[in-house]
Order: C-alpha cells, then structure tokens, then sequence
C-alpha cells in the first residue's frame, strides 16, 4: 500500500515532536524533543509547555526535513494532534499546521491522540492491524476498546477517575522520585520484594460478569490512597527508605493485575485474542512481560517500542495517513480540543461481533 508524503505534529503536552512518513509507511525523518524544564516542578506547567513548543517547533520540523533529505514543499499531506490534551500546547500544533497547510496549498487532517497511539505499533509491526482488543494507558487516558477494522471501534471500559498514568506520577511523587514518574517507579520496582505488600485491585472481583457496569472499567483513586496510607504508616516508623523499592514493587503489580486481567476479560468476551498495548504506560516492561504470560502461546500481543510508545509525530502521521486516505480534510475551522472526542468510537451493545483472527 502506498500513499502521500505525510507530516506529522505532535505537541499535546510535554513533547515537541514532527515526523515525515513515506509513500510506502516508512518513516523518512523523527525527532522528538522532550521539555525537561517540568521537572522543577513535578508535573507539566501547560503555559511553559505552551511556550516551549513555539520556541522549538520551527526547528524540529525542520530537522525531520533534513534527516529526509526533502525540502518542505513536497510534503503532501498534514496531520497534526488536535486533541486531546492540554489546551495552550494544542494551539501551537493547530496553528502551526493550519498555517503550513495554507502556505502549502496541501490538505489538513487533525488527529485524535489516542487514535494515533493505536497505530504507533504498526509502524514497526505490519501485523499490527484490526481485529484486536486494545488498551490504552497513558497519563491522562485508560481505555479498553475492540478494534473491528481501523477507524471503528467498540468502547468496552474506561477509567472512571485517575488514569494509569496518573496514578505512577502520583505514587511516584509520594515517594520522593522525580517526574516523570512511571519509569521511576518501574526501575525502583524492579528492587522491591514481591508481595512484602499487598494493595487493593480496584473494581476486580471475582463476582463480576460482562453485563456489570464495571466489569470492564477501571479506577485508581482507591489504589493510590492505599498507597497514601501505607506510605504515612511505612514513614512513621521510621522505615520508608528501605522499604520505597518494595512499596514501588506492589504498587506495580497491581496496576499491571487489575491492567492484564481486564484485557483478559475483552479477549473472552469478544473472542480475540490479538492484544495491543498504547500510550506512554505501555512502555512498562512488567505490563508487558505479564500481559503476554497470561494471554498464553495461542494469543498475539503487539505493542510499539519505547521510543514509539510515548508521544510522538510517527505516530501522528500514520493515524493521519490513514485519515487522509479516506478522505478526511480539515476545514479551515479546525481548532485544538482538549475533550476531542475518540473518532468512530461506539458504545453500542448488542451481540458481540466475533473476530476473524488473522
């Protein structure tokens, strides 16, 4: 399959990044640039983040351009995130891309984060196509869906407060590490004594069937109060430095438990037993060590490499290939949405549709 020469933008928060895909899905230059000025802060401050994307965003676009050895005016086709996210960083994405689609006279597409992020893994994998079950985890999104065919899916659960994200930040900066936090945790995690402590599994029970309302959604609020007081018992006698990597450790395996086991609840509800992982949280080794154990030899898990799980321009680019491909052009009304909503994304019920398993 072969299609237009496709420039991606991504600025949804904390990451300035532009990728330029080739007729043949190919990535012909990436550049990602990550804003470390938030660590000060322990989280992402939207203005600054807003800020620092205009500073730089001339030049990464350029620098994707160079790698290509193209110069911009053969770009073909634009795509850029246009939710959702943080609001001021959208804009600069938006803008920037409307301009370029005008001074180009080439066609505009925005694109849904989340989508984008579901074809991350096919950039490297090319089995990494509908039908399958997909969860998405990041700092601001867990979903469970059912992907038909792309551009339609099945909306099965979702996160009903913090997402997975979220909840490694916040643990993470309960425990003294520094943002971003799920790679902290995951490392510190990786010393800790397993089941030395055990924290609740938030909305799994074994009581559960499909027609609950939560049998497929999650919640980490609860999760993270346990940790809460765990870590105040844990510091007032006086012990929390040598027990930080365990309480990392169970912290961990119950994201990854309550993760891997209701993916495993859409994979027998559904039927299939392809699995993809994305969004930033998916670069967790342990979610992905433990998905692939329990979904077994007869499944397939399909999941993006570190660099390509988190925020990203390839990404933004093949999701608007496809996009562009049937033919979706933005109007020039195309503003940055921080609620977007998920394209072709139905909660409909019904019978379940069985996959045809490739």
């Amino acid at each position: 399959m072969t299609g237009p020469l496709v420039l991606g933008i991504e600025s949804s928060c904390d990451e300035t990044s532009a990728a330029l895909l080739g007729r043949d899905r190919e990535l012909l230059g990436h550049v990602i640039l990550s804003q470390d000025l938030h660590r000060v802060y322990g989280g992402v401050v939207p203005e600054l983040a807003a800020r620092a994307h205009l500073d730089v965003i001339d030049d990464v676009v350029d620098e994707v351009m160079r790698q290509a050895g193209l110069p911009l005016g053969r770009v073909e086709g634009i795509g850029v995130t246009a939710g959702p996210g943080l609001i001021g960083p959208l804009l600069v994405g938006v803008c920037w891309a409307k301009a370029l689609g005008f001074a180009l006279g080439k066609p505009l597409v925005g694109v849904h984060h989340m989508e984008a992020h579901l074809f991350a893994p096919s950039l490297e994998d090319p089995e990494a196509v509908p039908p399958f079950v997909g969860l998405l985890v990041s700092g601001g999104h867990t979903l469970l869906l059912h992907a038909v065919e792309w551009g339609r899916y099945r909306l099965l659960g979702q996160t009903r407060d913090d997402a997975a994200g979220e909840a490694f930040d916040k643990v993470a900066k309960l425990l003294g590490l520094p943002y971003p936090g799920g790679p902290r945790v995951e490392a510190l995690a990786g010393e800790g004594e397993p089941r030395r402590y055990v924290f609740p599994r938030p909305m799994l029970r074994s009581d559960q069937n499909p027609e609950d309302a939560d049998y497929f959604d999650f919640s980490f609020s609860g999760l993270k109060t346990a940790v809460v007081q765990e870590v105040e018992a844990v510091r007032t006698r006086g012990a929390l430095e040598s027990e930080k990597a365990s309480l990392a450790r169970a912290f961990q395996d119950a994201v990854v438990d309550v993760l891997v086991s209701k993916t495993l609840r859409a994979v027998e509800v559904t039927g299939c037993r392809r699995v993809l992982l994305g969004g930033g949280v998916s670069a967790n080794g342990a979610l992905k060590s433990e998905m692939a154990r329990r979904l077994g030899p007869d499944g397939r898990l399909f999941h993006a490499s570190p660099r390509l799980s988190l925020d990203n321009g390839a990404m933004v680019a093949r999701a608007a290939a496809f996009r562009l491909g049937v033919g979706e052009v933005a109007t020039p009304e195309l503003t940055a949405e921080a609620t977007m909503p998920f394209p072709g994304l139905t909660t409909s019920g019904g019978e379940w549709p069985v996959s045809r398993e490739r």
